[in-house]
């Protein structure tokens, strides 16, 4: 009985709010509101549509169903959406608004003029809360699978462990803070995964989106405090969770703040036959697709190919930390001295298929979060994004049958562009190389691809995209591996080779060869044991026991 109450009250209000006049400043509200996020909510960049069109649908990628969630938040001619910078990527906003606000009057002008005015646009009304409501919560269930599975903020590597605390940014304390405890960034991934779930349903839409502007409002302020660089797009979220929240405001004003009864009159109209078999079939194929499917790629990702780790394995009898014992440098021992800007001063092989070492001076600082879409592991640099003291990160390749090491720098002078899809954002406009670009080309040391690795090298270690688990091999990873030859020809890195012998069991390593500068190098690497007082555990991200 009570049950058929609700029922019957929930119909009277939707009758109410049918027959009800809107007031001209609701009008003109709705119709400014109205251009305004329909703008930021659909797509408009062609990159977007090619995308979709290039999806191997029968062979996904966990960053191909991400991309169709992730996308700008404007049109480009409306100012540049800067995801890096503090208050400009806002400015697309503002200039929308002003565009959306003509537009609106324009509208309401016409209107009276042909004397065709609408005396409410409930129908309409409804079709963009549908819009903005599916484009907030395909968006955030994207955003939160990185987290559900945490890939998002990997744990520190053992080369950022052994940077000191003082040569790391804000960002990157931030980061590992969410890295060294995967269970609480589990946590925030079903927090804002189960928002946008509910945001799927008209009828939990409240509580969906009041979750959205409590996790995504504290990703904001946590971006501005620690300069995260993805501000915009937290706040994105926000706004779009406030304007679905609209209807609740005054509802909520009454009970919480006047403790008075109140009833949430919406208007949903009625489907019937056909169009409601078609509108519960499209639902259902959007849950399976982002839901389910999702799910299942983003483990694949978690459990094989990491977004912002290196896939590879590295050779298991060389990863660990190691104290430079000896250096010689062209055959001329150089003694330990803590000021030495040649010297390597510590050094560390990581599970994955990375050497760090750190020398005593100053190098350019990637201020980025190491993210994006690359599939290669030399284009992944979470291990040196943030990170400063001298720290250098080499992506190796390993001939275990003439023990030599094929090294190139994971800093590039002017790097890939990432998150293509989303326009300008993300890391495709990095302000940290700017001032890169403009520094002459010649003074970094030329070397071939065929003099650093020479073809019968390169046939012997066989196909890059196929390191990883089978799952793992994707259409996306296979096509980007295809084109991997032509730009890595392009491709601006210091690269060196060295052969290695690992003498006492593993505990002393020796290196030899011929550096990035080509001067000859004689390194001899002792294994040191860092006493750490925080442990991965075992819900760690990748594949590296092979």
């Amino acid at each position: 009985m009570q049950i058929a109450e609700k029922i019957q009250t929930a119909r009277v209000d939707t009758e109410v709010v049918h027959t009800q006049k809107w007031t001209l400043l609701q009008r003109i509200a709705f119709r400014v509101s109205f251009i305004f996020f329909i703008i930021i909510s659909i797509p408009n960049s062609v990159l977007w549509y090619k995308h979709i069109f290039a999806i191997n649908w029968l062979n996904l990628d966990y960053r191909d169903l991400y991309d169709i969630c992730r996308f700008g938040s404007g049109v480009s001619w409306f100012g540049r959406s800067t995801f890096g910078s503090r208050l400009e990527g806002y400015s697309i906003w503002v200039n929308t608004f002003f565009f959306a606000l003509f537009v609106g009057l324009l509208w309401t002008g016409v209107a009276k003029l042909l004397k065709k005015e609408r005396t409410s646009y409930n129908r309409l009304y409804y079709w963009l809360n549908v819009i903005v409501r599916y484009r907030a919560g395909l968006g955030i269930i994207g955003f939160g699978f990185t987290k559900l599975f945490p890939v998002q903020m990997p744990y520190p590597s053992y080369g950022i462990l052994d940077t000191d605390y003082g040569d790391l940014t804000a960002q990157k304390i931030f980061w590992l803070s969410f890295g060294i405890v995967p269970w609480y960034q589990v946590f925030a991934g079903v927090l804002e995964v189960t928002a946008g779930t509910l945001l799927l349903f008209r009828r939990s839409v409240a509580i969906g989106a009041v979750l959205l502007v409590g996790a995504l409002g504290a990703i904001v302020v946590v971006n501005f405090a620690y300069d995260g660089g993805v501000h915009v797009y937290s706040s994105y979220f926000v706004l779009l969770s406030l304007f679905l929240l609209v209807p609740y405001f005054g509802p909520y004003y009454q009970v919480f703040i006047r403790e008075q009864p109140a009833r949430v009159a919406l208007f949903f109209p009625s489907f019937k036959g056909t169009l409601n078999e078609i509108r519960i079939g499209l639902k259902g194929v959007i849950i399976f697709i982002f839901l389910i499917v999702f799910f299942y790629l983003q483990y694949v990702d978690f459990r094989y190919d990491p977004y912002k780790q290196p896939s590879t394995a590295g050779l298991q009898a060389l990863r660990g930390n190691y104290d430079v014992t000896e250096f010689r440098l062209n055959g001329q021992v150089r003694p330990f001295n803590p000021y030495d800007s040649l010297r390597w001063q510590s050094a560390t092989f990581e599970k994955w298929s990375t050497l760090t070492f750190k020398v005593n001076r100053p190098l350019k600082l990637d201020l980025s979060n190491g993210g994006g879409d690359p599939k290669r592991d030399v284009n992944r640099t979470f291990e040196i994004s943030g990170v400063a003291g001298g720290q250098r990160a080499f992506h190796y390749y390993v001939d275990t049958i003439n023990q030599r090491l094929y090294l190139e720098d994971k800093y590039k002078l002017i790097p890939d562009q990432r998150n293509i899809t989303a326009g300008e954002g993300g890391d495709g406009g990095v302000r940290n190389y700017l001032k890169s670009v403009k520094e002459p080309v010649e003074k970094l040391p030329a070397i071939s691809l065929a003099d650093w690795m020479p073809a019968k090298v390169k046939a012997s270690l066989g196909n890059e995209a196929n390191y990883v688990a089978k799952p793992a091999r994707t259409a996306r990873r296979l096509r980007e591996f295809a084109k991997a030859d032509a730009l890595a020809a392009k491709e601006i890195r210091e690269r060196f080779v060295v052969s290695y012998k690992i003498i006492d069991g593993g505990n002393r390593v020796i290196l030899n060869g011929i550096d990035e500068h080509r001067d000859s190098i004689y390194v001899v690497l002792d294994r040191a044991i860092r006493d750490y007082k925080i442990s991965p555990g075992k819900f760690a991200a990748g594949h590296y026991d092979q």
